[in-house]
């Protein structure tokens, strides 16, 4: 059996669902590391090449959906604006990324033989 090329990967997305609306996923996930590191919406919609509008609605989403706000933010001006992820943020999204290694090293054995069943 030939072994899978190296670029092959399976890799669990999962989504976090209030009702019919995503509140957390893949996707924003990655928009809320963004607001962390640059401390900013709208440079992390551009990292994500998405609209501020999008970006907001995505935080607007996250904020109303969970018991306390995921990102704050202060609006521009003078001193310009900025945005900051919460505790509450911080914590949603160590616990994204700590479901998703959690659920890597739990199926490692199982995705490696699929894995193994692809054309080379």
């Amino acid at each position: 059996m030939a072994a899978p090329a190296s670029n092959d990967t399976i890799s669990p997305r999962y989504r976090m669902y209030r009702g019919k609306d995503i509140v957390l996923g893949p996707g924003k996930a990655e928009l809320l590391g963004h607001v962390a590191a640059t401390g900013s919406i709208s440079e992390a919609a551009r990292l994500m090449d998405m609209s501020y509008n999008r970006a907001w609605l995505h935080i607007r989403t996250m904020n109303e959906s969970f018991r306390e706000p995921l990102v704050t933010s202060t609006r521009g001006g003078s001193k310009g604006g900025g945005a900051i992820l919460t505790e509450t943020g911080q914590r949603v999204l160590e616990l994204y990324h700590s479901l998703q290694k959690e659920a890597q090293a739990a199926t490692a054995r199982t995705r490696a033989g699929l894995l193994k069943l692809m054309k080379a």
